[in-house]
């Protein structure tokens, strides 16, 4: 499996330091089907991520300097409580975010796949956000923001999956195979969000 460096700092993919999903394959395949995400995607997804891994490090700062960095509601969900910049978190946090891209289009959606989408979205709760790192932020990114970014991820990732020259077909499916995986997370990222023992009031 590519990884976007040597050492990704807080980067437990497949380890036992991730917990088990307390979703169920079965389930994960019954989402797939409320996606429409197919074996057609899989496929296209893979050559996304060729396209893709490069790129990895300029879509990340797209996202983050360009575009959160300039919206204060999020921009402050990696800022210290007093709206200061944190560099060495960004620095830690955006290589995870990297390998996010490559993972969302290279890893098989088993069990450990399954785990970590788990994993991500209780860190972005008060169950885990700001421990991967030490740091003192926000006590979580509520689930909205969340819901809401997701639209520009992938509006913004286009093209960039335009930028090796295929057809204007080939990006078109490698775009929706994309999106429907983020529908498919998101959906995954939302389960502790429902779990009122777990993170209540965090809408």
């Amino acid at each position: 499996m590519r990884k976007v460096a040597e050492q990704i700092h807080g980067y437990t993919y497949g380890t036992s330091e991730v917990a088990t999903s307390p979703i169920t394959l079965e389930q994960l395949e019954a989402l797939k089907v409320s996606v429409g995400f197919t074996e057609e995607d899989q496929h296209y997804l893979q050559q996304a991520g060729a396209v893709l891994a490069d790129q990895t490090k300029q879509i990340v700062e797209h996202w983050r300097s360009g575009i959160i960095a300039g919206i204060p509601n999020l921009a402050r969900h990696s800022r210290s409580p007093q709206g200061e910049p944190m560099p060495d978190y960004l620095a830690k946090s955006n290589l995870r975010f990297q390998q996010w891209i490559l993972d969302t289009c290279l890893r098989p959606y088993d069990q450990d796949w399954l785990n970590y989408q788990q994993e991500i979205a209780l860190r972005h709760t008060t169950l885990k956000k700001n421990k991967t790192d030490n740091v003192s932020s926000t006590p979580y990114v509520p689930l909205r923001d969340i819901v809401g970014f997701i639209s520009v991820i992938n509006e913004t990732i286009k093209p960039y999956l335009a930028a090796k020259n295929h057809s204007a077909g080939e990006v078109d499916r490698m775009h929706r195979a994309w999106c429907k995986s983020i529908q498919l997370q998101l959906a995954l990222w939302a389960e502790p969000y429902t779990d009122a023992k777990q993170a209540p009031n965090e809408w």
